[in-house]
């Protein structure tokens, strides 16, 4: 399996990932992971995608999800399914909202930080950023 999963932030990329490899020696790789240094910050765009690259290589089997078309558009010749997650704008801002905590891919100091209001901008973008809204209006067709 050579499965990208992209969608929103939000959509259940990584909880559909976690249940597609549960049982298989299938590793994950959230692009959170590589799209960001420590903090908020992203990372030069070639680091990314080479990170990417490496774990691609490294495995015969893999999972990757994200919604970092920068990043995966890149990738795509290695993948061998693609697959677009839409639930829709509202369920998505739902889900952030409800999201459990997940220190390696919000990065946040503590659980605390997150929770104080920070994540809340994750609602924010998911309904704002330019390049996303169309993620959460096209028909879904997964």
């Amino acid at each position: 399996m050579k499965l990208v999963l992209m969608g929103n932030a939000g959509a259940g990329k990584t909880t559909l990932s976690r249940k597609l490899a549960a049982g298989r020696d299938i590793p994950c790789l959230s692009l959170d992971q590589v799209a960001f240094t420590a903090g908020v910050h992203r990372r030069p765009l070639a680091d990314s995608i080479k990170a990417v690259l490496d774990f691609i290589a490294a495995n015969d089997n893999w999972i990757i999800e994200g919604c970092y078309a920068d990043i995966i558009e890149p990738i795509l010749a290695h993948c061998e399914t693609l697959v677009f997650l839409n639930p829709g704008l509202h369920a998505c801002i739902d889900h952030c909202r409800k999201r459990p905590w997940e220190p390696e891919k919000i990065r946040f100091a503590s659980r605390a930080g997150a929770e104080s209001g920070k994540l809340d901008r994750l609602g924010v973008c998911v309904r704002t950023t330019k390049g996303r809204i169309w993620l959460a209006t096209t028909p879904a067709f997964v």
